[in-house]
């Protein structure tokens, strides 16, 4: 998990620092925002001092009627040692007395022009993809026609030759060999490569080869969604494969159960062309069409004619 300090916020947005410079390197250490109402009343019981505090117009306009004495003693309270900052939205004016004690206590006072609630869901997006549960696995990500492919196998079973062919095919590389992924929201799994070897393809007898100096910024993306799981291994002539598709394996990442196909791998077959027609399939089934069971359910109604004409 990386890092966020609140200078990253400073960086990233369109924020001003208006006060507590001593504070930037301040860790935030979770991705919950706070807007300090109850807080601004006095009640400081449950007051969670270690997230990033943000005041809008609300917060503000009942601040500036508390008497000279209540607003020292509030931003006293709000500005702790582990505060990482306090955003003040709509371009407010902020009082010195809230100036003075973000200065004394090192709490960034950082400044926004937006509106609060635009504030409130960019800094949660940011601060929630940076504090999303990660891991690596080794495997090979690949946009095919929209869809966030995750090529899965032993090592030597073909997933970098596979991807290179897609590529060919005018399909984009995310990342080869190692895919970083982390979880953003529930049910949603984002990956992307290790910088070191981004938008490289290792292909043995070769080498490693810039898939973006050879085909062009087509041919790479720097993140994908993952939807489905391809998994490549050496065709096993005692396993059963599944002939229909009925069966739908699925592979969980995290928390998200990912539908999950196995290709058995031989000579002659064109490993390239079944990845791209799983991935449209894969789409005609989130469309609702589902040529496994329209087959399964024309068979049962021959079946069944043919079982009442005999009768």
């Amino acid at each position: 998990m990386s890092t966020v300090r609140t200078k990253d916020l400073l960086e990233n947005f369109n924020l001003t620092l208006m006060a507590g410079k001593d504070g930037l390197y301040r860790e935030i250490t979770t991705g919950d925002i706070s807007r300090p109402g109850i807080e601004m009343t006095g009640y400081f019981k449950y007051y969670p001092k270690e997230r990033l505090q943000l005041i809008g117009r609300t917060e503000m306009a009942y601040f500036l009627e508390l008497s000279d004495e209540e607003k020292a003693s509030r931003v006293d309270q709000l500005c702790t040692d582990i505060t990482p900052g306090i955003v003040v939205t709509r371009n407010m004016e902020i009082p010195q007395v809230m100036i003075d004690a973000a200065n004394e206590s090192g709490v960034p006072i950082l400044h926004s022009k937006q509106k609060t609630t635009r504030v409130i869901s960019r800094l949660t997006n940011f601060l929630e993809a940076k504090f999303a549960p990660f891991t690596a696995i080794h495997g090979v990500l690949v946009d095919v026609y929209g869809v966030g492919v995750l090529i899965m196998g032993q090592s030597g079973v073909g997933k970098s030759e596979t991807a290179l062919e897609l590529v060919k095919r005018g399909h984009r590389l995310v990342a080869d060999d190692s895919v970083e992924i982390r979880q953003e929201d529930y049910d949603s799994l984002i990956g992307n490569s290790p910088p070191l070897i981004e938008h490289l393809l290792e292909i043995r007898g070769l080498g490693i080869i810039n898939v973006m100096t050879l085909f062009g910024a087509g041919s790479v993306r720097n993140y994908k969604k993952i939807s489905l799981i391809i998994n490549l291994e050496n065709w096993d002539q005692h396993k059963q494969y599944d002939r229909l598709g009925l069966d739908e394996d699925k592979m969980k990442i995290m928390d998200v159960e990912l539908p999950k196909a196995t290709i058995p791998v031989r000579p002659g077959r064109n490993l390239a062309v079944i990845i791209e027609v799983a991935a449209m399939n894969f789409r005609l089934k989130r469309m609702g069409v589902n040529a496994a069971e329209e087959f399964s359910e024309r068979l049962t109604s021959m079946i069944d004619q043919e079982t009442d004409h005999h009768l």
